[in-house]
């Protein structure tokens, strides 16, 4: 499997990789937490649009790209404008969904952007051809905030995403019990093993599934969330936390 590189991140080499969201309503708000998180030393800044206020002026959102590329130097910035159906703050049209992503890809300012698996294959691949044009890694991904799905339905939606062109799939689940996250990490594990020819990220959203936040070296999961500040979702844990605690298990390995 080869590594998904951006700028001098290699995501799927070594330990997972640590993003943290950005969730500001106000640029103001925003570059600060881009200072704090440049910062703490997280390897990739994941700009969460949908918190932002002015998200639907397009000429304020690449300002702010550009602002927020400034602050962050060298670091990978991933754009995400997450939906309300997938635990986001806003809803939005899908020719709206797909032109503020291309937008995004085109500005020049961003590394990755994250599209979503179930806004339709049309929309996906849209996304994914204008970010490629553009030299701009795409995460393609799923969150489910009521459940976690059977291990094969996982894994299947992970290769879906795999087959449309995502350069990173992903997958978030609620575990109602212990088992789901042990039915996560299975899935992960079957599906780096015997599927992906590129790295996936996972992860068992809630305290339950903190632990599969940590193991993505011994599963197959090749990046984590973790927060600096403020989080996008529950279960993250404080970026330094997270990186003490990946050091030690990669000693371990």
């Amino acid at each position: 499997m080869d590594p998904v590189i951006v700028r001098n991140v290699k995501i799927g080499e070594g330990m997972p990789k640590i993003c943290v969201p950005i969730v500001g309503t106000t640029q103001e708000g925003i570059l600060e937490s881009g200072e704090n998180i440049r910062a703490a030393g997280a390897d990739i800044a994941e700009w969460r649009a949908d918190w932002y206020e002015d998200v639907f002026d397009a000429q304020k959102v690449i300002e702010t790209t550009e602002q927020l590329r400034n602050v962050l130097g060298d670091m990978p910035l991933l754009f995400t404008f997450r939906t309300l159906d997938e635990g986001g703050e806003k809803a939005i049209g899908k020719k709206a969904y797909i032109e503020l992503n291309q937008k995004a890809a085109r500005s020049g300012y961003i590394d990755l952007v994250d599209v979503e698996a179930f806004a339709g294959d049309n929309t996906v691949k849209a996304v994914i051809e204008t970010a490629h044009e553009c030299g701009v890694k795409v995460v393609v991904s799923n969150h489910d905030f009521g459940k976690t799905p059977a291990k094969e339905e996982i894994v299947s939606r992970l290769r879906r995403m795999q087959e449309l062109g995502a350069d990173i799939p992903k997958i978030a689940v609620m575990p109602q019990t212990k088992r789901d996250v042990l039915t996560l990490l299975a899935a992960t594990e079957e599906m780096s093993t015997d599927y992906a020819n590129r790295p996936i990220i996972t992860m068992s959203m809630a305290g339950t599934g903190a632990v599969s936040r940590l193991c993505g070296e011994v599963f197959g999961s090749a990046l984590t969330f973790g927060t600096v500040g403020k989080g996008s979702a529950p279960g993250q844990m404080g970026a330094k936390d997270l990186q003490t605690a990946l050091e030690i298990l990669h000693k371990s390995l």
